[in-house]
């Protein structure tokens, strides 16, 4: 069976693949759709391609939950946003949210055994 671009990922993301990451598949669109649907208050945030990493979204939830995925190119995930009705940002041009820090340095100290 042929596997089917859902997302449009493959049309979106033009003939240029990072060398040394894997495609985005819709496997991985469809985990922060699913992230975004279970949490509150969730934006994404486009991460550019590097050399070594193709395109990726960040989802953050209003308590600074996180998850990132790739997505092939930014507008797969703008398509995404646009579609649940939530904001997209380029973190290029508005960097991480603060909740997000916060959420990992909480995880931190939880995983560490240390106390507030």
């Amino acid at each position: 069976m042929k596997w089917r671009d859902r997302y449009g990922i493959r049309r979106l993301r033009g003939p240029r693949i990072a060398k040394f990451d894997r495609e985005a598949t819709n496997s991985d669109i469809e985990s922060l759709i699913d992230f975004a649907k279970s949490r509150r208050g969730v934006e994404f945030f486009v991460e550019p391609e590097t050399f070594a990493t193709d395109t990726t979204a960040v989802a953050v939830a209003h308590d600074g939950e996180w998850t990132r995925r790739r997505v092939g190119s930014p507008a797969v995930i703008r398509k995404v946003a646009r579609d649940l009705a939530l904001p997209v940002y380029d973190v290029q041009l508005t960097g991480y949210p603060a909740r997000m820090r916060a959420y990992n340095d909480r995880r931190r100290q939880a995983e560490s055994g240390e106390h507030a």
